[in-house]
Order: structure tokens, then C-alpha cells, then sequence
């Protein structure tokens, strides 16, 4: 079991971002992470004007994945996420898909007990604890971990929780590694902006897949087969991700016109986010009729 510190993040995805740790395949790594807004707010009465924005979604690593090369696929399996007992939801003016009607900024903290997040004292929420921003380094240049793209990055699909496994491009040798923005609960389009924001720590196994081209990013979890996809135009998302899982079905032996045809009757296009850069959309389709 390998072990890596909060204090060693990057708040970009590169190839030129020195590896915090070299593992082989199948190694188990725990990643101690800090909340999105790296625990710059901590109290309702905390004041938005010092908070730093260059520290947004800070991820740790990266991992060097010894053997990883470029066209191979890297896969996460997430064991295991630790929360503490309280996060913080933020939202207010140009934040999220209603900030243009707010003109104040909002902090509110949320205690965590048990299962549930105590929202008021009427409301209680069942956690449903997923990891926002997972990825590896781009082909090239520098992209913030706040915003998804092909290699992963801040996504934030409540899928990405305990029990999924996630499969990544491999851009750069080692792959390069990195995750963190943990929430203890977060719905489907994140509209105000955040989830409820936690730090704790994230363990993952991590492993490799060569030769099979797959449309990357994926999730694969206990019931269900993901293709995801992030774009400026929720549009041109959700035709990524359609066109995705198309593909994936082309390599597992389906015509075309019938994989189309299934997805229309048994498959979920589903909105992960909308309020980053760029916008993320996931398409679901139950194992059992890859087993049929």
C-alpha cells in the first residue's frame, strides 16, 4: 500500500508535473485530499474576498504508472473514500447556473452524520460520497484541474464512487495521475456550483489495459457500462458521449444500427455536470445485455 500526503497537489494536469510516487500495475495508493476551495472556508462568517482562486480543485500526485504508454488505458478502481464530519457548499453571484440572478455570495457548512448530511433541521440527505476531479496528464500542454476533457480531469460524476472503476487515455508515459475535489453528496448537474465539499482521502488500485480501443473516458461499475464527455456546447456533450458508446458496442461485436437501437430503448443519457468550462454528459447502459 502506497500513501500520498495532501500537501503534494497540482491545481493543473501536465505532462511536465514532476510524479510524487513510481508504482507498477496493480498497486493500491491512498490519496489524501483536500476539499475543492482547498480549506480556504471553513465558517459561514468566512469572507469570499480572501479567498484565493488560483487554489481551486486541487488534485494529488501525480503517480508515474510504471509501464503505462501512450494509447494504453489506465484503470481505477475505487475502493474505498473517508470524509470527515462536516463539508461546505458555496453559491452566489456568477457562480453555478444561477448566478446571474444572485448578488451576494452564500457559504454554508454541512454536518455529516452517519449516512446522511444534516442540510437544515428539517432536510437530511444520504451521503453519496464520489470524487469530482480524477485524471491523467493531457498530450500536451497544461489544462486546470478544474476543467474535464479527454483525459478525465474535474468531471464530477457522482458514478465515481466506491466499487467504480474508472478508465482513463494514456497521453504520456507513466501516465501521470492525479485526483481529489471529494464531495459527500452531489446530484446530478451540480448547479450551484458545488457539491457538498470535503476533504479526506481516496483509495484506489490502479492498473493497466493494452491493446483494446476504447472510447475513453469510461466507468465501469457492478451493473452498469459509462461513456463520458465534456464539452463547451451541452450539445456537442451529450453526441460525444452518444457516439461513445456506439463505438464501444462496434468492439464488443454490435452492428451499429442495432447498438443505436438498443441505447434508445435501454440506455441513459444523463447530465454529470453543468457548470464547469466545459459541460459533462454520461451515457449508462446495464452489463446484462453485454452478457446477452
Amino acid at each position: 500500500m502506497f500513501h500520498i500526503s495532501k500537501d503534494q497537489v497540482v491545481y493543473a494536469m501536465s505532462g511536465a508535473n514532476p510524479p510524487v510516487l513510481h508504482v507498477d500495475p496493480g498497486s493500491r495508493i491512498t490519496f489524501e485530499a483536500r476539499d475543492a476551495l482547498a480549506g480556504q472556508l471553513t465558517s459561514e462568517s468566512d469572507q469570499f474576498d480572501g479567498l484565493d482562486w488560483s487554489r481551486i480543485n486541487p488534485a494529488t500526485g501525480p503517480v508515474y504508472v510504471n509501464g503505462a504508454e501512450p494509447g494504453d488505458a489506465l484503470s481505477v478502481t475505487i475502493e474505498q473514500i473517508e470524509i470527515p464530519d462536516s463539508g461546505v457548499m458555496i453559491t452566489g453571484k456568477n457562480m453555478g447556473v444561477l448566478g446571474h440572478i444572485f448578488e451576494e455570495n452564500s457559504i454554508k457548512i454541512i454536518p455529516i452524520s452517519g449516512e446522511e448530511a444534516i442540510f437544515s433541521e428539517n432536510i437530511r440527505v444520504p451521503i453519496n460520497k464520489m470524487v469530482g476531479v480524477i485524471g491523467v496528464a493531457p498530450a500536451e500542454g497544461t489544462i486546470s484541474c478544474g476543467i474535464p476533457d479527454f483525459h478525465g480531469g474535474n468531471m464530477d460524476c457522482k458514478e465515481i464512487k466506491e466499487g467504480a472503476t474508472v478508465l482513463l487515455p494514456v497521453f504520456v508515459p507513466g501516465a501521470l495521475f492525479a485526483l481529489g475535489d471529494i464531495h459527500a453528496a452531489m446530484a446530478d448537474g451540480e448547479i450551484c456550483v458545488t457539491g457538498i465539499e470535503v476533504s479526506g482521502s481516496v483509495t484506489v488500485t490502479v492498473d493497466l489495459i493494452k491493446n483494446d480501443p476504447l472510447p475513453l473516458p469510461m466507468i465501469l461499475s457492478d451493473t452498469h457500462v459509462m461513456t463520458l464527455a465534456s464539452h463547451e456546447d451541452l450539445d456537442d456533450a451529450v453526441n460525444m458521449a452518444v457516439i461513445n458508446m456506439v463505438s464501444y458496442l462496434e468492439t464488443r461485436g454490435f452492428p451499429k444500427d442495432e447498438a443505436a437501437m438498443l441505447l434508445s430503448i435501454a440506455g441513459d443519457v444523463r447530465i454529470c455536470q453543468v457548470v464547469d468550462p466545459k459541460k459533462t454528459v454520461r451515457v449508462e447502459l446495464p452489463k446484462q445485455y453485454l452478457a446477452r
